[in-house]
């Protein structure tokens, strides 16, 4: 018998595949390095791990590579497959999958996923003897400016702190968490990144936030909000003027042992 209990596809919050391409087209353009440390080739199969709406696994395919796209949401599944992808619903919590891949890639997913004990123990499973786990997901201190600043405003306005919370790992724990799963790691490197938001505070709020706030009316929400973009407002800013996120990635390379 299973030492976990069952887990349920649940994808941490409802994704609208529009306003991701709008709000969060950065994600998919952002991971062109985790990408080259995949370095795909023909005739391999992949596992994109959180494929959202599929821009990244089209891109990883062009290599020669056979792509094969999973994520929680059936929204952006649908957006997957419309661009061609070989794109399923499915848990990361709980992937089935025995020894089919050479490679499992993931983008910007694994922090959404808060059992990563599950999640490694089906990423090994899921791969070849040998084969390789290139990740890249938010690290020890990601976005912690927006977090704070959500939590100041939920206070503010006479509302608890959010219990959700995202996993950001540092490198330490997690390299000990790979070679408790029966990985080699090669590569584990925190990267600070701060990335511009294209449609501000308000676009990164819309898409990401929800998690932290979907426990409040919409009225309420909606007052958290407009309090959080004020409290940001004097974030850097590129040279568009565009507002700088405080990111801070993990970027992985491992091999099944």
């Amino acid at each position: 018998m299973s030492a976990f209990a069952p887990v349920t596809v649940d994808a941490g919050q409802r994704w609208n595949a529009q306003d991701y391409a709008i709000d969060a087209g950065f994600v998919p353009a952002l991971g062109s390095a985790v990408a080259r440390l995949l370095d795909p080739r023909i005739g391999e199969r992949i596992l994109d791990l959180g494929c959202g709406d599929g821009v990244l696994g089209t891109e990883l395919a062009l290599s020669g590579a056979m792509v094969t796209g999973v994520d929680a949401s059936p929204e952006l599944v649908v957006a997957a497959r419309a661009r061609g992808l070989d794109a399923r619903v499915m848990d990361g919590h709980a992937l089935a999958f025995d020894g089919e891949f050479d490679a499992v890639f993931s983008n910007a997913a694994l922090h959404w996923m808060q059992q990563p004990d599950r999640v490694l123990a089906g990423v090994r499973r899921a791969l070849k003897p040998d084969g390789r786990f290139v990740a890249e997901f938010g690290g020890h201190g990601n976005v912690a400016k927006i977090i704070a600043a959500i939590q100041a405003a939920r206070v503010a306005h006479g509302h608890a702190p959010s219990r959700f919370a995202w996993y950001f790992p540092d490198a330490d724990s997690y390299a000990d968490r790979l070679r408790q799963h029966g990985f080699h790691v090669q590569l584990i490197e925190t990267v600070q990144r701060p990335t511009a938001l294209p449609t501000g505070v308000a676009g990164w709020l819309r898409v990401f936030a929800s998690p932290l706030l979907d426990d409040l009316s919409t009225e309420a929400a909606c007052d958290v909000r407009s309090a959080v973009g004020a409290l940001l407002a004097d974030l850097p800013r590129d040279a568009a003027g565009q507002p700088l996120a405080d990111y801070v990635r993990l970027r992985v390379l491992a091999r099944r042992r």
